[in-house]
């Protein structure tokens, strides 16, 4: 699938842009996030197995826990290329309609 893709079909979920968006402030584990969301951490961790998929978060195993951290540079590059993707396509032209 498209780098792309991934993207916005993880973003197309409101718990997951949430998610990034606690994670945009610090480090959390799945318990954490869990706890700020009211849901299970099974729950929880499905998001963040779609998220990490599309490369908006990295883990990193700390002793038991693993921290999940927003992969900042990967998202602002990759709407980087999306915006230029869209800036490269041509303005559709006008055609001049023949009256009915």
């Amino acid at each position: 699938m498209d780098p792309l893709d991934k993207l916005f079909e993880a973003l197309a979920s409101r718990p997951r842009r949430e998610i990034l968006g606690f994670l945009s402030h610090t480090p959390l584990t799945t318990s954490e996030l869990a706890e700020r969301f009211e849901v299970s951490a099974p729950a929880i961790s499905r998001h963040l197995s779609v998220l990490e998929n599309a490369g908006l978060v990295t883990s990193e195993r700390d002793g038991r826990r693993v921290l999940y951290r927003l992969n900042h540079d990967y998202l602002v590059e990759t709407l980087a290329r999306f915006s230029g993707e869209i800036a490269a396509v041509p303005a559709p032209q006008r055609v001049p309609r023949e009256p009915i």
